[in-house]
């Protein structure tokens, strides 16, 4: 049904004034929404991604069980320092996670970037510290579903779509009354705060002008921006009640002296910070080495330890000495050198594919620079293929909104809210790195239900 449906949509393609009409809308969509990264559009293509109702639902009930295991690895990681050193956190990042947050759970937002295919539905990497994309994904949902081609779509198609900023919205509610021990008397106000001029910042735009319409003041602001008093947090003269943090710990940490009242605020519980500093330990892509190795077994029931197993690729730190693949002992640096086809050298802290290494597409000298890259850097993961998937997307490219149909790299995003899936997007890439910073797009996720 979904290869006949996606079939169908592409077919609609073939009206020559249909395919210009909606690449009409789909552009002034974009260019009103400022759905634009970088200068350039961010949904560059003309359909969303489908996915089938039962196939949403397993996502949804591989997430859950995945996210009650990474729970474990917060409990267990602020208790253990074998933990925190086979997740590789520093001195400084040590003592920002010690700081009690005002509330329990780790990460009440986050995206677990994965692949879905026939045969499998696999993780390759979490962000767990400050997910981008939720309103970026809504406003896109909002532009597609109003392509003239959706529109003859649906009279064929029962489609449903999700939303995130309510979500959200909700999460750090939820959060802020957990930290206060009691429902606010007030509404809160809200600051979305990150560096100044990122590629992003139309996303906080999105956010703030959605919280405005729901009635809770907010405010984009700075490190440098914030103020703190010793009682209360301030942004451009406005107290502050909750941060939405989109700012990453590693670009806070050299400037977290000079700008310190964030971190003041945060310490002395004058703001419910969401996601928290704490979120620092699940964000680090070894996680995946904790979650797969089976010295951590211990913490884990039979059921998280089956989902594990069948949804999240073997990884390791990638250092010298022994450890285990399916129950065998290996020297990891030797066994990685001789099964390039199978692996990836990635950073354990890093965003936007810098620094991964790919040994399928690599030759053996680059794979033995990349070896000894990982190796002198000191805080990388080895980490096995996953079955990825590879669909045909109508692209548009330059002004004149040229279309092409490619085949693209086709990554399922869910979105977690405390560690539910309620909302979803697909990044597309021609590359085998599906990432927008690194070139790729995104396009809604559409749920088809079935014909009408």
């Amino acid at each position: 049904m979904l290869k006949e449906a996606v079939s169908y949509y592409h077919d609609l393609l073939e009206n020559e004034s249909l395919k210009r009409e909606s690449v009409s809308k789909l552009d002034e969509g974009l260019e009103k929404a400022r759905l634009i990264f970088g200068g350039r559009r961010l949904s560059p293509y003309l359909r969303p991604h489908f996915i089938t109702r039962k196939d949403w639902e397993k996502v949804c009930e591989v997430c859950s069980i995945v996210w009650s295991a990474l729970q474990k690895v917060k409990d267990a990681a602020l208790e253990s320092e074998q933990v925190l050193d086979d997740l590789g956190l520093t001195p400084v990042e040590r003592e920002l996670i010690s700081i009690n947050p005002g509330y329990s759970r780790i990460s009440p937002t986050a995206r677990l970037d994965s692949f879905l295919t026939d045969e499998s539905f696999s993780f390759v990497e979490l962000n767990g510290e400050s997910p981008a994309g939720i309103a970026y994904a809504d406003s896109a949902t909002e532009i597609f579903s109003e392509l003239p081609v959706m529109k003859k779509f649906k009279e064929k198609y029962e489609v449903s779509t999700f939303e995130g900023r309510s979500k959200l919205l909700q999460v750090l509610l939820d959060a802020y009354e957990e930290f206060l021990g009691k429902k606010s008397e007030n509404k809160p106000v809200i600051a979305i705060v990150d560096l100044k001029d990122l590629p992003t910042q139309k996303e906080f735009e999105l956010f703030r002008d959605y919280f405005d319409e729901q009635g809770f003041d907010s405010v984009i602001c700075a490190p440098e921006e914030l103020e703190f008093d010793g009682d209360r947090l301030y942004c451009k003269g406005i107290k502050i009640d909750i941060v939405y943090k989109r700012l990453l710990v590693n670009e806070y940490l050299p400037i977290m002296e000079q700008y310190p009242a964030l971190l003041e605020a945060y310490r002395s519980r004058s703001i419910c910070m969401v996601n928290s500093f704490q979120s620092k330990i699940i964000h680090k892509k070894a996680v995946f080495a904790v979650l797969t190795d089976e010295k951590y077994s211990h913490l884990f029931t039979k059921e998280q330890i089956e989902t594990i197993n069948q949804h999240v690729p073997w990884t390791r730190r990638f250092q010298e000495g022994k450890t285990t693949y399916k129950n065998e002992e290996i020297d990891l640096i030797e066994w990685t050198r001789k099964n390039r086809s199978k692996l990836v050298l990635k950073p354990n802290d890093e965003y936007g594919g810098h620094g991964i290494f790919i040994g399928w597409t690599s030759f053996d000298a680059e794979w033995e620079e990349a070896i000894n890259t990982a190796l002198a850097n000191g805080d990388y993961l080895v980490q096995e293929r996953v079955r990825t998937s590879k669909e045909p997307f109508p692209m548009v490219f330059g002004e004149v909104g040229e279309v092409k149909m490619l085949d693209q790299l086709v990554d399922l995003d869910p979105l977690l809210f405390f560690g539910q899936a309620k909302s979803a997007f697909t990044r597309l890439s021609s590359s085998e790195l599906a990432n927008v910073s690194s070139g790729g797009g995104m396009v809604p996720t559409f749920i088809i239900e079935g014909e009408k």
